[in-house]
């Protein structure tokens, strides 16, 4: 399906959308139906991805957004940017299986930096990445994302980020310069 086309409808998540996104973004990584998609996570962790409290964190969050992209009145991805000084972060991202592979994510991300450049006047885009990542770490690097070398532990006994299935998992910083 070509992302570019019209139908797509980009706004900031309420708290009627919890339950939805909390099953998409656990759709796009976790579990079988992940697997439909490329950006599973499935074979690294097990157990949730997020939840309704995290979600509801996102949304509260006077510094955050919850950007929902919706194609015929249905959530078909959504990531979350917050400001954090001179840049932004990007995380959260999710698009539904069912939808990926077609550029839909280039497109969001793509609205994302320009909604964090208008919005806050951030001059970055930060990230982290599952180091062990590499095809995902991949896609951003083809997006002007640069890898840093910069790690920070993964949250190792804290289930609400997943159960890991090895024991080499850390999170890479990337950036990208906005404009």
């Amino acid at each position: 399906m070509d992302a570019t086309a019209t139908g797509l409808t980009f706004r900031d998540a309420t708290d009627a959308d919890v339950d939805a996104l909390v099953a998409l973004i656990e759709s796009a990584y976790r579990g079988d139906s992940s697997r439909t998609g490329w950006t599973t996570e499935a074979d690294i962790l097990e157990g949730q991805r997020t939840d309704p409290e995290g979600v509801l964190d996102v949304i509260k969050s006077p510094d955050s957004r919850l950007l929902t992209v919706e194609r015929e009145g249905r959530i078909v991805a959504c990531c979350q940017l917050e400001h954090r000084g001179e840049h932004a972060y990007f995380g959260m991202f999710a698009v539904s299986p069912q939808q990926q592979g077609g550029g839909l994510g280039k497109v969001i991300i793509a609205e994302a930096e320009r909604q964090a450049q208008e919005t806050w006047g951030a001059t970055e885009m930060h990230m982290t990445v599952i180091s062990v990542r590499n095809d995902l770490i991949a896609w951003y690097e083809r997006r002007g994302y640069r890898r840093t070398g910069r790690m920070t532990p993964f949250p190792y006994g804290d289930e609400r980020f997943g159960i890991p299935q090895r024991d080499d998992l850390r999170f890479e910083l990337l950036v990208k310069e906005l404009a």
